[in-house]
């Protein structure tokens, strides 16, 4: 009885294993499918790789789109026949029943940045509920950065001190 309770385990264990791999599987080929997607400016494959209430964050402060409004800043790039191209060279999945999240270093125009973010299982497919794009920059550049980007995030500082205030 004790050999049978044992393999009983086991098998779960086998089981539960392999799921959580498949649904990993599945979420790459998402995430695959959104960045190449955006390579190729198919704008309906895109968009249907996205929850309708999605969010977009991208790497400038005040880039925080809704669903909506991300459609309609992306369309004129995708109607020109090339959106963005982002290829991921490394990326991690965690999955929580029907929630994920995950990170990547994309191959991108900016060069090396990050892109992060949560899917959700809708209908029994996963989609993009929320995506932030990072640009990395190595330690021994930030100070350099932060001087580029000092007089500009100043400014950017007022306007969002003042949003959280109201």
């Amino acid at each position: 009885m004790g050999n049978k309770l044992v393999f009983i385990a086991l098998f779960g264990l086998l089981c539960v294993t392999l799921s959580a791999q498949g649904q990993k599987d599945k979420i790459n080929m998402v995430l695959d499918s959104w960045h190449k997607a955006a390579a190729d400016a198919d704008f309906d494959t895109y968009f249907g790789l996205m929850t309708q209430d999605g969010v977009f964050l991208g790497t400038d402060a005040t880039e925080n789109w809704q669903n909506d409004a991300f459609r309609a800043f992306s369309k004129p790039y995708f109607d020109k026949g090339r959106a963005w191209s982002f290829t991921a060279v490394d990326r991690n999945i965690y999955v929580d029943g029907s929630v994920a999240w995950f990170d990547e270093v994309l191959d991108t125009q900016m060069k090396l940045c990050r892109g992060s973010g949560i899917l959700k299982l809708v209908d029994g497919d996963w989609k993009i509920a929320h995506y932030v794009l990072s640009i990395l920059v190595p330690n021994e550049n930030v100070d350099a950065l932060v001087k580029i980007k000092k007089q500009k995030d100043s400014l950017l500082l007022v306007g969002f001190k003042n949003k959280i205030k109201n």
